[in-house]
């Protein structure tokens, strides 16, 4: 598959938390832990387990930095 979006993180899902309509995804990327928000129907479609190999595709627009 080719995407345009040029922030792709590869790593390893470490958990995968379904909600009413949306779900957590959380993948560690070599140490440091990223969390994707989808539809509960794209976790079952891409069949997203942990121990699976992903890709975190990050859209500018989406992105946001919280300081600690």
């Amino acid at each position: 598959m080719k995407i345009s979006a040029r922030n792709q993180l590869k790593g390893k899902i470490v958990e995968v938390a379904k909600g009413a309509t949306t779900a957590h995804v959380r993948i560690d990327i070599g140490g440091a832990i990223v969390t994707a928000s989808i539809t509960n129907e794209a976790v079952d479609e891409l069949k997203l387990k942990v121990g699976a190999e992903a890709y975190a595709v990050i859209k500018a627009s989406d992105v946001m930095v919280a300081v600690s």
